[in-house]
Parts: C-alpha cells; sequence; structure tokens
C-alpha cells in the first residue's frame, strides 16, 4: 500500500505544549488521509519558531540530509508557517514544504462534494493565498531592485502585476461570498419550513473519525424515513465534508431530524473556521447535539477540548449535550453504561442503539403529554390524523365518540384542546 502513497518527513516544534506528542499523531493521520505515507518525524524543542526557517539552523541541515537519504521531496510541518519561512525552508532544504494549514485545504479540497462544500474550500484556500501573494510578490521586488534603474523598471512592473493578482483574488472572493450568501439564504428558507413543522432537530458533533456516520447509519437503517439514505463511512479523517440531515420516524410515531456534521481536528485553519459556521449551520439550529468521542483513542479528552473549543468558536453555545463515548467495544469495556447526560457503548450493538435512542427521546420529547381525547364520530378525521402522526396508546367507543388515549406534543395538544377529557 505504501508504494501508493507519496512518502513525506514530518516536523514539528514543541513548545512546551502539553499537546504537542498528540498533535503530531494527529499530523500523520492527517498526511494519511491526504495519501501521504511517513517515513520520518523531526521534532525540536524550543521556546519559540526561529522567524525565518521555523526550525533551528542545525535542525534545518538534519531535514536537508534526512530527505535526501530517504530520497524524500515533500515535508509536512506541524504549524501554520510565515510565508517568508516557508519560502526560506524550501530554499534551504531543497524539498517542498507543506504547513499544516497547506495540507488541511489540499484534504477539504479533494473531499469537497456538494457545490457547497467546494465553495467553502476554494474561499479558504484564496483566503490563505493572499497575504502569501502580497508577501511573495514583494520579495520577488526586492530582489529584481539590486541592479540600478533596469531593476526601478522591473519593480514597477512586478508591482503592476501584484496588483492585478490581488485584484483576481479580491473579486473571486467577493463573488464567492456572494454565492455563498445565496446558498445560506435558501438553507435558511429550508430550515425554517422544518421548525414549522415541530419536527426536533438532532445534530451529531465531534472529532473527525469518532463514529459519527456510523451512528447516523445505524439510526437510518432503523428508524429512516428512506433506509438507503445512508452516509459514506470511512476509517479516515475527514472521509466526508457535507452535512447530511435524515428524517427519522420512530413506532410510536415520534419524528425528529438528524444531521450528521463534518469533523473536527485540533489547530484547524481560521480560514476553514469560517466556512465550518455554513456548514455546520444544522447543529447551530438544533435542539440537541449529541457528541461522539472515541472512547478507545488514548487522546480522548483532547478530542473533547477540540469539539468543545471549535463548536465555541463557531458561535455554537447554549445548545443541550449528550456525550457518547463510542468504540467501547475496541477498548473491551461494559456496554451500554449511562451515567446522566453520558453514554458508553458501541454504534454496531443493537442494544447501544436501543439505549441512545431512549436517551435522545429523553431528551427532545420532553414537552409531550399523555392525554385522554373524546373525539365525536363527526370529526373522524382528527381520529385518522392521530392514528397516522401519533402514539395511540388505546382506543375504545361509546356513544359519544372515540375515546382515545395518546401521547401529544405541546403544538397537537393546544390544536385538540377541546377534545380533552382527562389530562
Amino acid at each position: 500500500m505504501n508504494n501508493e502513497l507519496l512518502p513525506v518527513i514530518t516536523i514539528g516544534l514543541n513548545l512546551n505544549n502539553e499537546r504537542f506528542e498528540y498533535s503530531m499523531k494527529e499530523l500523520s493521520a492527517l498526511a494519511l488521509a491526504n495519501n501521504m505515507h511517513v517515513v520520518q518525524e523531526l521534532v525540536q524543542k524550543l521556546d519559540h519558531p526561529d522567524s525565518a526557517t521555523y526550525f533551528g539552523k542545525g535542525k534545518v541541515e538534519l531535514l536537508k540530509e534526512t530527505a535526501a537519504a530517504n530520497d524524500v521531496n515533500t515535508v509536512v510541518v506541524n504549524d501554520e508557517l510565515s510565508p517568508s519561512q516557508l519560502r526560506n525552508l524550501e530554499k534551504k532544504t531543497e524539498v517542498k514544504i507543506i504547513d499544516r494549514t497547506g495540507l488541511i485545504l489540499e484534504i477539504f479540497a479533494n473531499r469537497a462534494r456538494t457545490h457547497e462544500a467546494k465553495l467553502q474550500v476554494q474561499l479558504a484556500k484564496l483566503q490563505y493565498q493572499l497575504p502569501r501573494l502580497h508577501t511573495s510578490a514583494s520579495q520577488r521586488l526586492d530582489q529584481q531592485t539590486g541592479s540600478g534603474g533596469g531593476g526601478f523598471t522591473n519593480r514597477g512592473s512586478g508591482e503592476s502585476q501584484l496588483e492585478l493578482n490581488r485584484r483576481v483574488i479580491e473579486k473571486s472572493i467577493t463573488h464567492i461570498k456572494e454565492e455563498l450568501k445565496a446558498i445560506e439564504k435558501s438553507d435558511q428558507t429550508q430550515r425554517k419550513q422544518r421548525s414549522k413543522s415541530d419536527i426536533p432537530n438532532v445534530a451529531l458533533v465531534g472529532y473527525t473519525n469518532a463514529g459519527k456516520s456510523t451512528v447516523m447509519n445505524q439510526l437510518v437503517s432503523r428508524y429512516g424515513e428512506n433506509v438507503e439514505k445512508q452516509v459514506m463511512v470511512k476509517n479516515m479523517l475527514f472521509a466526508t465534508l457535507d452535512t447530511s440531515v435524515r428524517k427519522l420516524v420512530f413506532p410510536d410515531q415520534k419524528k425528529m431530524l438528524l444531521s450528521d456534521t463534518v469533523g473536527f481536528v485540533s489547530k484547524l485553519p481560521h480560514q476553514l473556521i469560517k466556512a465550518f459556521r455554513s456548514t455546520l449551520s444544522e447543529a447551530a439550529n438544533a435542539d440537541l447535539l449529541v457528541q461522539i468521542v472515541d472512547e478507545s483513542d488514548e487522546n480522548k479528552q483532547l478530542m473533547m477540548e477540540t469539539t468543545n473549543e471549535t463548536l465555541k468558536e463557531i458561535g455554537i453555545e447554549n445548545i443541550p449535550m449528550l456525550t457518547i463515548f463510542n468504540k467501547a467495544d475496541l477498548a473491551d469495556e461494559t456496554r451500554p453504561i449511562r451515567a446522566g447526560n453520558n453514554l458508553t457503548m458501541a454504534a454496531l450493538e443493537s442494544s447501544s442503539i436501543d439505549e441512545l435512542v431512549k436517551i435522545i427521546k429523553e431528551k427532545i420529547f420532553k414537552n409531550y403529554a399523555t392525554v385522554k381525547l373524546l373525539i365525536p364520530f363527526s370529526d373522524g378525521s382528527v381520529v385518522e390524523y392521530l392514528n397516522s402522526n401519533a402514539n395511540v396508546i388505546s382506543t375504545d367507543y361509546n356513544a359519544e365518540g372515540t375515546e382515545i388515549k395518546v401521547e401529544l406534543p405541546d403544538a397537537d395538544l393546544n390544536r385538540f384542546e377541546k377534545y380533552v377529557i382527562n389530562k
């Protein structure tokens, strides 16, 4: 398999950060997600990055030697580099340098499927390129000024080209933003229509590759209005970027919308944080968030912190949340076990899904009441509606009409208030 992947070296600076080892491990997983194979890892402990080359002088020399010895032409860096750091490091090592932000942007560009996702990634890439365009172009212009009058002429020409390039990118950014606004407006209309139907919305959130799509598919296969509409599952970071929304109908006729959102990762580029606001609009409008955590991963606590920090950064706060510790089977832990709003489970086991559904329903259907209605025979359409859309517990008939014991949400309870004989 490794023969099909691009060999790379990963490098990182340990700035006395407790998350360093975890972030380097994650960098390797990101590289694999981008069809790369890590053949060597180089790290250095410093108080701060070298402003010119990120690594110190000796480590840069070692990196060049290591790349040559392993016949590697690409190095992946665990941080976002300044344009000058990136350029200087490439010049000194004579290999291609990709920083963490550039790597994640590449992955997103390769994985985006819907028009909206492609636009969001394109916007993030252009915003990432714009300051680098300015700095790298300025550097070239400075080099051109070293030879008298000829340099001055070249500088004027270069500046014109720089301005032209900048205007092209800025125009593209403006155009994409307008197109995304139009899509968001359409999405808001769809969400308003869904909210009018009084169907609660539950959003799956969490670290990428924690099992969100597997959980969703298990629920859709059981309760999905269309069981064919399952989502892609792959053991890889950012296997899918698009938010999927599916309608679930339970045996007691209760209904909910389930959203599977794009996963998170630490050090997410700020350009993509902005793009996430639109992608995660379903989560922002959810009645309940279900955070999926990989129980079998030793770094699960850091993953939870990453998820919570990212949600806060994109403005998703004050929404009730359940925390689901998935993949407990891989950790060989007893399951399913509930502790308050936490559930330890395994998504591929039916007993775990049973318990998950029980907790979700408990949280989102709190506004349901069990009542008795007496419906005159002349209002048979009401009985028909209840049999099709509500959990009818019992039905009896007397001289005055049909007596039904039923579970109803607030909206239906208000609608049929005149039939209530006992709450």
